[in-house]
C-alpha cells in the first residue's frame, strides 16, 4: 500500500450559499490528490504524457461523511491499496483540520497508450518506485 497526503484550503468560489463546499467538487479535490501522489513519486502527469500514456478516469465513487466548509484546510489522504497494472486505483480520504472525516472517494484509471488509443502496462519507472510498497525485499529484514 502507498498514501500520500495533500492539504488544500476550501475557497469561497468551491461552496454553496450555504458556505458547504459545494459537492461537485470533490472530484476536482481527488484530481489533486492523485496528481500530488503522482509528483511525489517523481512520475508527475507530464511526464507520463511526454511518454505517450495518458490516464482517462474510467469510474468514480464519492460518498458525503460531514460537510466541509469554507476557509477549511483540507487533507487529502490518496492510497493505491493494490500493485497496478493496466490499470490504478486511487482511494481518498479527506479530513478537515479536528482529523474528522469528510468525504471518500474512489477513481479507477488506466493507463492508455495516446497513439494506438489501447490500454498498456503500468510505465515501468513507476512500477520500480511502487514495487517496494506493496512486496517484501527478500534482503531486508
Amino acid at each position: 500500500m502507498y498514501s500520500h497526503d495533500t492539504q488544500i484550503r476550501v475557497r469561497y468560489g468551491e461552496t454553496d450559499a450555504m458556505g458547504v463546499v459545494y459537492y461537485g467538487i470533490y472530484p476536482l479535490y481527488y484530481e489533486t490528490g492523485r496528481t500530488e501522489m503522482m509528483r511525489h513519486l517523481g512520475f508527475p502527469y507530464r511526464k507520463m504524457e511526454d511518454l505517450g500514456i495518458i490516464m482517462p478516469v474510467i469510474s468514480m465513487e464519492c460518498r458525503y461523511r460531514k460537510p466541509a466548509r469554507y476557509d477549511d484546510l483540507l487533507t487529502v489522504r490518496t492510497i493505491v491499496r493494490e500493485m497496478p497494472e493496466t490499470r490504478i486505483v486511487f482511494d481518498y480520504e479527506i479530513y478537515n483540520e479536528q482529523e474528522m472525516l469528510v468525504n471518500e472517494g474512489r477513481t479507477t484509471l488506466v493507463f492508455i497508450d495516446s497513439k494506438k488509443g489501447r490500454p498498456v502496462r503500468m510505465p515501468e519507472y513507476l512500477v520500480s518506485v511502487l514495487k517496494p510498497c506493496f512486496y517484501e525485499n527478500p534482503g531486508s529484514k
